[in-house]
């Protein structure tokens, strides 16, 4: 069997290797750089060793190793996108790399060492080939070597991607923004430099850190299409460089312009991964591999089914209350929900966003006896408990605040900008997490608690450093670092906890938060409609099984739009299946509906959760959008579709299935017809009936029976 990584000593010349594709770099250590030579289909190493590294011209106006560079720096004849730029204490800029060692910590894990020629800095680009997958693993560590002075990062970028030379090249990525997350949009590369960034110190709803590019010929099935993922929870910046000569590659890293490091002497810095992935299968090849890749080697729990939940929210807003929560757990309890979430409102003198954010104990009006008893109701019930908590923010009228006003996130002679009528707490400090971390934990191990929705709804501002400093606006960076670290913390105390991550809905979907908690709220926008778009864009990287999604009331509480129960259950369905209405106000008929889609999703829900997925039809491309979920065995699958309008027109054609086991015959679960795997996916498996009207949809289960 052939190692994950090989190494030519003599010509330098490293090859990564994962499922179907490599990755060859080159280490000169005459010009002290680390080259890109392949990244693609397998090669042998012997080729890999004769092949040349590409140069964009050999002249005096380019940079001859412009866009080749694994790891290009500020410096020398280097022209393109710099991976490193420093400050050194005489203000100057220029780094001159020289290498230092090759060496191999791991199995699938190769560490190139460099270091500055004559200045007091040194640095190290990891690879690393994970087990079973596609994926490649970049980080970047850089070392402070000499006494005195502090060398200021003012850039760091976990990697640098290169890309072989084409003649074209197009962009996908997501944009958007509050209620309106995950757009997907593919757009041709221009020549020059394109960025996408968050400077609002969590990852953001108007972009998502990662980007997908082909030359314009891939598809949904077919096609070459090179990814790149940046785990990053705070600022970051992406940037995509083409030029004329069609070179083209990806610099991806933490932060943003203005967000600097300041490394003392002995100090070292550790960026976030970011992940390459190459597949010759189209978009929806990239992101099964991907969803393969957060579950085996992102999610702390990935054998986990995710709960079905209800959450308190839309029913009550900050009108909550111990007797009212548990008229709802009741009904919960009775349409079969697993996990029972108390929102906003349960603390402080929480009567509304103005005031008691930051006060961690329960309102003494509202819940006169503590949380306990509506806990221990909710576990009599059958049910998980789970409370909204929003640790990173404070209102000004809280008593926390008053008695630290200094936790928060702004300068002394700066007017601190309010947003939600609340501030950011600075999580970049120790004595801020320390409190933190102790509320939390007081607040678990009292209350039995099962579940955390860790919320964070404003982006920071005025985000610089009381004490002033070379890197005062570091909190973009380590905000997210220290919030890691509670959660961390907080998980290791609490083994049985587990936490979703939310920011005013997807304001902090990145696979740094995943690392530690177990799904993601996707959009505060619940419109079961809306939702097909949003869920869409999320798909590209993220797996439904950390997809969480919510059936509300109609009409929506956002849009006004009104839709069947059915449909909206049908939306949900694709994730991680929620209930957010008013249950106290649903009928008999519809809470009989609930329980009813509620048990169909607990028996799709493996498929869903532990499948792998397959977009057939995308929202906007036609009457109908689809996605199927195919289990780990091919042994079941599952279709959904939804048509959100009726027109007149000749009956859509068969939808052809993906991912079934070939020669096998499968039944339909609901109806009894039975039809081979080629049929299913060389004829398609014929629309079912959709009633009149808009907003339509159905659920077709396939069992294999030979």
């Amino acid at each position: 069997m052939t190692p994950p990584v090989e190494y030519d000593e003599p010509s330098g010349t490293l090859v990564l290797r994962t499922e179907a594709t490599c990755y060859v770099l080159r280490v000169d250590r005459a010009r002290g750089a680390v080259l890109h030579v392949h990244w693609g289909a397998h090669l042998p190493l012997e080729d890999a060793v004769a092949l040349p590294v590409g140069t964009e011209h050999d002249n005096s106006f380019a940079g001859r190793f412009d866009g080749v560079e694994e790891y290009p720096v500020e410096g020398g004849a280097r022209f393109g996108v710099p991976a490193l730029e420093v400050r050194f204490a005489d203000g100057n800029s220029p780094v001159e790399p020289e290498i230092r060692e090759v060496r191999f910590p791991g199995a699938g894990h190769v560490v190139v060492a460099l270091r500055d020629r004559a200045r007091p800095l040194a640095w190290e680009t990891h690879y690393r080939v994970p087990p079973d997958g596609d994926v490649i693993e970049r980080w970047t560590e850089f070392e402070h070597t000499g006494d005195t002075d502090p060398v200021l990062l003012t850039r760091h970028a976990a990697a640098h991607w290169p890309l072989p030379r084409r003649p074209r090249w197009r962009m996908s990525a997501v944009h958007g923004g509050w209620a309106d997350e995950n757009r997907l949009t593919r757009t041709e590369v221009a020549v020059g430099e394109t960025t996408l960034t968050s400077r609002r110190g969590h990852s953001g709803h108007q972009a998502g850190p990662w980007v997908a590019l082909d030359t314009g010929a891939a598809d949904e099935e077919h096609g070459e299409v090179w990814a790149t993922v940046l785990a990053a929870s705070g600022s970051w910046r992406l940037t995509v460089q083409r030029t004329a000569a069609g070179g083209a590659g990806v610099v991806a890293g933490e932060g943003h312009e203005g967000a600097e490091i300041a490394l003392a002497p002995g100090r070292r810095h550790v960026t976030p991964v970011s992940l390459g992935l190459h597949a010759t299968g189209g978009f929806g090849a990239v992101s099964r591999a991907l969803h393969t890749y957060v579950r085996r080697h992102v999610l702390p729990h990935p054998e986990e089914l995710r709960p079905v939940l209800y959450n308190s929210w839309e029913a009550t807003g900050f009108e909550t209350s111990e007797e009212g929560q548990l008229a709802l757990a009741r009904r919960a309890a009775g349409i079969g929900v697993e996990l029972f979430v108390v929102d906003d409102g349960w603390f402080g003198t929480r009567d509304d966003d103005r005031s008691g954010l930051g006060d961690w104990t329960p309102h003494p009006r509202r819940f006169s006896r503590g949380l306990r008893p509506l806990a221990d109701e909710v576990h009599r019930l059958g049910m998980a408990f789970g409370l909204w908590v929003e640790p990173e923010m404070a209102n000004a009228d809280s008593d926390l605040y008053r008695a630290h006003p200094e936790y928060a996130l702004h300068l002394p002679d700066r007017r601190a900008t309010e947003l939600r009528h609340q501030l950011v707490l600075d999580f970049s400090r120790r004595e801020v997490t320390e409190w933190a971390y102790a509320w939390l934990h007081r607040l678990v191990g009292e209350n039995a608690v099962d579940f955390l929705k860790w919320d964070f709804n404003r982006s920071f501002t005025e985000a610089g450093a009381r004490g002033g400093g070379p890197d005062a606006r570091r909190a973009h960076i380590e905000h997210a670092r220290g919030v890691h670290r509670v959660l961390d913390r907080l998980r290791a105390a609490f083994p049985r906890l587990r936490i979703e991550s939310c920011a005013g809905g997807g304001g902090r979907t990145d696979l740094g938060m995943l690392a530690r908690t177990d799904q993601v709220w996707t959009s505060d926008n619940t419109d079961a409609v809306q939702r097909l778009a949003v869920q869409h864009g999320f798909s590209q990287v993220h797996p439904a099984r950390v997809m969480s999604a919510w059936v509300t009331d109609s009409p929506n509480p956002l849009t006004g739009r009104t839709v069947p129960l059915g449909f909206r259950f049908h939306s949900a369905m694709a994730g991680v299946l929620g209930i957010g209405g008013s249950l106290d106000r649903w009928t008999p008929e519809e809470l009989a509906e609930a329980a009813r889609l509620i048990e169909v999703y607990k028996d799709i829900r493996p498929l869903v959760q532990h499948g792998h997925q397959y977009r057939l039809l995308a929202p906007g491309d036609g009457a109908l959008t689809a996605v199927q979920y195919v289990g780990p065995d091919a042994d079941r699958t599952v279709v959904l579709l939804w048509r959100t309008d009726a027109s007149f027109g000749p009956a859509h054609p068969p939808l052809r299935l993906r991912g079934l086991a070939p020669g096998a015959r499968y039944r339909d679960e609901d109806t009894a017809a039975v039809w081979s795997a080629a049929t299913l996916a060389g004829h398609g498996l014929s629309v079912p009936g959709l009633p009149g009207g808009d907003h339509a949809s159905a659920l077709v289960r396939l069992r294999r029976v030979a």
